[in-house]
């Protein structure tokens, strides 16, 4: 038995996981530029130049949704977002070993932002495979049995 998961497609022609996917990493890159100082203060107190980092971060987080909606780039794009999330892992980690620094986010969503960073990861997971965007699942006995 072979199940094939097509995702719904946008009217652009696009499937809505993917566009949503990248427009939220365009807008949270455009907003690491506009609240620079916000994200410098979530910046573990071990990294060297932390306003770089989140102007570099920010940059990334734009050309990887840019990268997403085009066929060429998805697959390399989707892979650069799963790096720069494992990376954003030690940001999550320090915030949660250190609730003391950030008064103004409720602990539970110190402790929370882990787990949903997990989620992103499969997220972009999604779209490192074969750029026709559906999803093919086979199951049942080999051939032969």
């Amino acid at each position: 038995m072979t199940l094939r998961l097509t995702p719904s497609i946008s009217p652009s022609g696009y499937p809505w996981g993917l566009v949503v996917q990248a427009l939220i990493y365009v807008a949270l890159g455009i907003n690491h530029f506009w609240h620079a100082s916000t994200y410098v203060g979530f910046m573990p107190t071990h990294y060297s130049h932390p306003h770089a980092l989140v102007l570099i971060s920010g940059a990334a987080e734009i050309l990887g949704g840019l990268g997403l909606m085009l066929k060429r780039t998805r697959r390399f794009a989707a892979w650069g977002l799963i790096l720069m999330l494992c990376v954003y892992l030690d940001v999550h980690f320090f915030m949660a070993a250190h609730p003391d620094h950030f008064p103004s986010v409720p602990l539970i969503g110190l402790y929370l932002r882990i787990p949903f960073q997990l989620v992103l990861i499969a997220w972009a997971w999604a779209f490192t495979g074969n750029t026709n965007d559906s999803v093919s699942i086979s199951s049942g006995s080999p051939k032969g049995n």
